[in-house]
């Protein structure tokens, strides 16, 4: 019998919900078992071990290979975002390669799309703590004040007696070899000093792991209410499920369709010569981010076209893309005036998010109204939960998660308690922690909101936990030893492009295609985690005590960068010794409130053109670089719907999904590229 599908507009459920536009297949009859009853994916194979082994050697490579690119080759980032674009270059050659060629040659030996969805969740798990994510940031906050400190900074006396010992590498000190080689490089002869390390790991492995799991463990609590209740588009999943033949029994159809590769060719083009370009100048190189000075030494407006993003915002909602632009061109301006005019005092919340404190409070009451009015909105859901937890449900309700709910509940509290203690003993004062954990968790679980519902795949929050629990509390409830402890904290939870928990997020909506076999996945991150982290210590320390870590990326172990940043920071508000900002509580409050009345007009008024997340993303640094993408894509979209329909809407759909891959492929081959010629720094791709 001939399946009928179906294409139709979706309402989304949730407090931010929207009209998603995507395929809803209507199966028949005799294959209503094969198929996800709310995506419509085909459920096919299980989870098994022969996945877990080739996502760990996956996330193994991706552990090696991506700070050996950022921090010997100096080339594209491919693990700073959400994007993930090693993993992603990584998942469409095994698709498109050895598992198609083994499809057409004996189809039972082929990976199922379970199989699949597998390897590459433990990839875009092992891509989220490889440089930005975890590795590039622990090492020089550690590291970083021993190496820097001067009888001018002070940091001998100010900052390194209130770091306890277990968190340094043994015998850090200013000038101690073992920092000393670190950024300059070991003398002939010499190995890299692996045991002074081996103590520091284990000093922070309880808070790091501890950290993970929580993550991993609030995903499972809220996949389905994201995935089946609201239906948030995840549409940095779209290619991967693609690939994986999720919607056609296993077989990527997309490779079939020729505006897929006339997107790759663009994007893949135009990456190309900027290559080229770093090679031979007489080639031109197209400038994809101009810009354009509005207010003399005040205000650049910049016309990014990325040609990833573009792809990402053409799977989102018409009125999230919109709110994007629109609400950033709002605040850039009120950015200009304030600046112009001198109207917002600098109270120093930290170095990271919004770029005007006044923002940064807004944002921050911002993303804490998305927070609580997505679990308002997922009371039921919650409460399910509650009862299974409670045993009144039985097993049937949580079979598809790879944690029983019970499960997840109880390692996401223990994780949380285990988290406490090791601030505390880390000399964080006992009565900022609840607040500073909350307020982690709210901007973790936010910007997560955001990734898998806007598409954004290059995303900050407007604040950091750190520097808004001390804005918030005022720097005298934590004295000196505190403000260095909330420092350290900076290893997780300051420059947050990347993260575990999001990377679960896009991870778990893509089980959706797994038949049986659940509960491995879990195992098969820790892996991943453990791995990745493994090689990328591995290779970033031996780099950095082979050639001198002050010579590889300038933001990471610079003396303006992470070694420093959040110290200065700390010093800053020590001194200035300020108590809670009362402006600050309440523009938090006010920023909160508009979100909710800017979520109370989406529900009460049809066709009401704002989506509140693109308030509460609008307020970051990084959309007023990005801007422009979502502005081109809602306007192309726009268009097309306007006068093609769905049909138009579809037909040009694999053509944005190919600038994704053109993009990401370029920027990974182009490594190998340099490494072949010795030609190191060539850039093709930042956001």
């Amino acid at each position: 019998m001939k399946k009928c599908r179906a294409w139709k507009y979706r309402r989304d459920a949730g407090a931010t919900g929207g009209d998603t536009l995507s395929q809803v297949v209507e199966p028949t009859s005799g294959s209503r078992a094969e198929r996800h009853p709310v995506t419509g994916e085909h459920r096919r194979g299980s989870i098994t071990v022969r996945s877990l082994v080739i996502g760990a050697f996956g996330a193994t490579v991706i552990g090696y290979l991506a700070p050996y690119s950022v921090h010997v080759i100096k080339g594209s980032w491919m693990e700073l975002d959400f994007s993930t674009p090693m993993a992603l270059f990584f998942f469409f050659v095994l698709a498109a390669g050895p598992n198609l060629l083994v499809m057409r040659l004996r189809k039972s030996l082929a990976l199922t799309p379970a199989e699949l969805v597998a390897i590459y969740g433990m990839m875009i798990m092992a891509s989220a703590l490889v440089t930005m994510g975890l590795t590039s940031q622990i090492i020089p906050v550690v590291s970083g004040p021993a190496y820097y400190a001067n009888p001018q900074n002070k940091y001998a006396t100010d900052i390194l007696p209130f770091i306890k010992p277990w968190l340094m590498p043994s015998g850090a000190g200013p000038g101690a070899p073992v920092v000393k080689y670190l950024y300059e490089g070991l003398p002939p002869g010499q190995g890299v000093p692996w045991g002074a390390w081996m103590p520091c790991l284990a000093g922070w492995a309880p808070m790091l792991g501890a950290l993970y799991v929580a993550m991993i463990s609030a995903m499972v609590l809220l996949r389905k209410q994201w995935v089946e209740n609201e239906r948030l588009a995840y549409p940095l999943t779209f290619l991967p499920l693609e690939l994986a033949g999720a919607r056609s029994s296993g077989w990527p159809v997309i490779l079939k369709q020729p505006m897929f590769w006339a997107g790759l060719a663009l994007a893949g083009g135009l990456a190309a010569m900027v290559g080229l370009h770093a090679y031979f100048p007489a080639i031109p190189a197209p400038d994809l981010a101009p810009r354009a000075e509005v207010v003399k030494n005040i205000w650049w407006l910049w016309f990014r076209m990325s040609m990833p993003m573009i792809g990402f915002f053409y799977l989102v909602n018409l009125d999230v893309s919109f709110s994007l632009w629109f609400f950033n061109l709002i605040f850039q301006a009120l950015s200009a005036g304030i600046t112009v005019l001198k109207l917002m005092p600098h109270e120093n919340v930290g170095p990271f998010g919004a770029t005007v404190d006044l923002f940064k409070y807004s944002g921050t009451g911002a993303w804490i109204a998305l927070v609580a009015s997505g679990l308002w909105v997922a009371r039921p859901h919650l409460l399910m939960i509650w009862r299974r937890v409670k045993g009144e449900l039985g097993p049937e309700v949580d079979k598809d998660e790879i944690l029983a709910y019970p499960t997840a509940f109880w390692l996401l509290v223990i994780s949380l308690v285990v988290m406490a203690v090791w601030l505390g003993a880390t000399g964080l004062p006992w009565v900022v922690i609840p607040v500073f954990l909350l307020l982690a968790m709210v901007i973790f679980i936010g910007l997560t909101r955001v990734v898998v519902e806007s598409g954004m795949a290059e995303a900050v929050a407007p604040s950091i936990a750190p520097g808004m629990t001390a804005a918030l509390m005022g720097t005298p409830v934590f004295g000196q030893a505190g403000m260095i402890a909330l420092v350290l904290n900076y290893v997780w939870a300051s420059d947050i492009r990347t993260f575990v928990m999001a990377s679960a997020a896009n991870s778990l909506r893509m089980t959706t295609v797994v038949e049986k076999g659940h509960r491995r996945l879990f195992w098969g991150f820790l892996i991943a985690i453990v791995l990745a982290f493994a090689a990328s210590f591995y290779i970033t320390l031996s780099a950095g005590y082979r050639d001198g870590a002050a010579g590889m990326s300038a933001w990471f172990f610079g003396p303006t960068g992470v070694p420093t940043i959040g110290y200065k920071w700390a010093l800053e508000r020590a001194a200035a010794d300020a108590g809670p900002s009362k402006l600050g509580w309440i523009t938090t409050l006010m920023g909160g409130g508009l979100y909710l009345l800017l979520a109370a007009a989406r529900f009460r008024f049809m066709n009401w053109p704002f989506h509140p997340v693109g308030f509460a993303m609008a307020q970051t640094w990084i959309m007023d670089a990005i801007w422009f993408s979502p502005f081109v894509t809602w306007l192309i979209k726009s268009v097309l719907l306007r006068y093609g329909g769905m049909r138009a809407y579809l037909f040009m759909r694999p053509f944005f999904v190919g600038l994704i891959m053109g993009q990401f492929a370029l920027n990974v081959l182009w490594v190998g590229i340099d490494k072949v010629t010795g030609h190191a720094g060539t850039s093709l791709f930042w956001i």
